[in-house]
């Protein structure tokens, strides 16, 4: 069930794929040249889209604050999407997995030619991140297990003995608080994921060179999109087998 932000974050959401549709395209094509575009021109479409990123999660944070649950249970993501989301989004982890893959499996300039430096200060950053993870996960952890504290406890029991009108008021008030501290600690949870995602992209961006920049940008909106349409096509007809769509362009 869509609740007000559900609904207006999805429109959203269906805007911001469609864009970055777009800025696939563009990264497909000055991946796939030659001559490969000059370091500005790579650098302004790589700014691009690092900016819209940074739009999703500005406007994923602002829209969280009046309902974080609806980023717990989005109605906007396939079923797919949400098997294998992590704190509201993609594991940071999954990234280094797709350099890899990327610079194992596709032949030519790009990721394939990383030097022993940058495989270096990704290895670093690897290992930075995985910590940063496992503090997200602990803290989620946290709030998880605060569901039963001795607070919350006493506060079950006493609105299932309470008859009086005037003291499920009150005893409501309480339970407002309550669920009021636990909301906040899910949307600072949420937020400290994402972060540990923006972060992981920069990080990689860092240590890429435009050209490879482009195409780590390219792998990484392909994965994102492709994702997603089969994740609609099993939910449309309820589970059919999927099978990878075919396209010149693809880069892993």
């Amino acid at each position: 069930m869509k609740t007000q932000v559900g609904e207006k974050f999805s429109e959203f959401f269906d805007k911001w794929i469609c864009q970055l549709e777009d800025y696939l395209q563009q990264l497909l094509r000055v991946s796939k040249s030659k001559s490969k575009e000059d370091d500005a021109e790579q650098r302004a479409l790589v700014s691009k889209l690092t900016t819209h990123y940074k739009e999703f999660y500005t406007a994923k944070w602002s829209a969280a604050h009046e309902d974080v649950l609806a980023f717990y249970c989005p109605v906007w993501s396939t079923k797919l999407e949400n098997g294998y989301s992590w704190v509201t989004g993609w594991k940071p982890s999954m990234i280094f997995q797709l350099v890899d893959s990327m610079r194992t499996r596709v032949p030519g300039p790009g990721l394939a030619e990383l030097t022993e430096e940058q495989l270096k200060k990704i290895e670093q950053l690897r290992m930075k991140i995985k910590l940063e993870e496992e503090k997200v996960e602990r803290e989620m952890e946290r709030q998880q297990v605060a569901m039963a504290d001795r607070k919350m406890v006493e506060l079950v029991r006493v609105m299932s003995r309470v008859r009086n009108g005037e003291l499920v008021g009150q005893v409501d008030g309480l339970v407002e608080v309550a669920l009021k501290g636990i909301l906040a600690g899910l949307e600072k949870v949420m937020k400290a994921a994402d972060c540990v995602r923006l972060k992981t992209l920069k990080g990689v961006l860092d240590v890429l060179n435009p050209s490879q920049s482009v195409d780590f940008l390219a792998g990484t909106c392909l994965l994102q999109i492709q994702l997603r349409q089969w994740g609609r096509t099993r939910d449309t007809q309820k589970g059919p087998r999927l099978e990878l769509q075919h396209s010149n362009n693809v880069l892993f």
